[in-house]
């Protein structure tokens, strides 16, 4: 399953964190273990000897829906936040019977990219969430567990077309198009002791640009600030924008998804080609920097609770002092693990469960 893409309709996706399903999703790659190759001096025999190092593992990309469990969604929107957490857990690859096949299990995941669907609102395709997480290490095992529940966690799709902009100051009235937000946590590996595995650490968060494109006619207000804040110069902060992007349900009115914008700034605004035979308005692209986005979405797309209650198998904390319980925390790996996975985790602060 690792690194291949996995789309039939014979099959099913299941993810667990922290012990807890969190919901289906549509489709799943990445996970796989890839070496490092070191190549020694040549030898007096004339032969290069080659070794394997260190280990590395790719990302796991999910796509999904609404639906998923409060608790993914809170991770979302914890890490854009910059509360950044690590989860423990499993894809759960399961057949037409929903019979687990197999299980890709993953230690220490952190979010490493979040990517929001392109909008445009002639479109009358479903919209998907895609998230990476980048996971310090995984294993595969053939299925074992029960079965999945197919219906639990049923996916809810929502459209490309249903969307609002709202952006104080400015008339988003006739935006037809938004192009896809991704978001991307940067991290650092970093290799400790003489361990094969890499630990990952959070660095910082690229946030992208917001574009939009609007109708000309309506856009009026988008000139007189790129006039303003690019021509004359007037971009201080206080210039700057806020402003918010809302998914909306299949009826229009109820916000699916949310998000906020913070520190706008315009930087270019241009008309795009028109032919004069077309009927259709004319219309401009705007772009603006943006320097915040923060998330939120609505209680009734998730399927379970936004925290997860610790599980066996999951990553726990006690504090490194007992009589400071404000101290630093180290991670519990739990003593049920394997041995291999034990013995990988780097580090003097992680121990096993007792």
């Amino acid at each position: 399953m690792a690194g291949q893409v996995r789309t039939a309709t014979s099959e099913q996706f299941a993810v667990e964190l922290d012990g807890a399903s969190i919901g289906l999703v549509k489709s799943v790659e990445g996970g796989a273990a890839t070496a490092d190759v070191v190549t020694e001096p040549v030898g007096p025999d004339g032969i290069v000897r080659k070794r394997v190092a260190s280990v590395h593992y790719d990302d796991i990309t999910l796509t999904c829906g609404t639906g998923m469990s409060g608790v993914f969604y809170t991770w979302i929107a914890d890490t854009l936040n910059r509360q950044t957490s690590r989860k423990n857990g499993a894809v759960v690859s399961a057949d037409s019977n929903a019979e687990e096949v197999s299980r890709l299990s993953f230690q220490q995941a952190l979010i490493s990219e979040i990517a929001f669907p392109a909008l445009d609102a002639s479109s009358k395709e479903a919209a998907y969430l895609t998230v990476k997480i980048a996971p310090e290490m995984t294993r595969r095992t053939t299925g074992h567990g029960p079965q999945v529940n197919k219906t639990a966690h049923a996916q809810k799709q929502f459209v490309q077309a249903n969307f609002r902009l709202d952006i104080p100051g400015l008339d988003c009235t006739r935006v037809t198009a938004i192009d896809a937000i991704t978001i991307r946590q940067t991290l650092v590996e970093d290799p400790v002791g003489a361990v094969r595995e890499y630990q990952k650490e959070p660095a910082s968060l690229e946030i992208p640009n917001l574009a939009v494109v609007l109708q000309e006619s309506r856009a009026d207000s988008f000139y007189d600030w790129f006039d303003d804040f690019v021509i004359r110069g007037n971009n201080g902060a206080d210039a700057e924008k806020s402003g918010t992007l809302q998914y909306l349900a299949p009826a229009g009115k109820d916000a699916l998804f949310t998000l906020d914008f913070h520190g706008l700034g315009i930087f270019k605004l241009t008309p795009l080609k028109f032919e004069s035979a077309r009927e259709s308005p004319r219309l401009v692209r705007a772009e603006m920097y943006c320097e915040e986005i923060s998330f939120k979405y609505d209680p009734s797309v998730a399927s379970g609770p936004s925290t997860a209650a610790p599980q066996t198998g999951s990553t726990e904390t006690t504090p490194q002092n007992p009589a400071d319980p404000a101290g630093p925390a180290i991670p519990v790996i739990p003593i049920d693990l394997p041995a291999d996975v034990i013995g990988a985790r780097r580090g003097s602060d992680l121990k096993p469960r007792t």
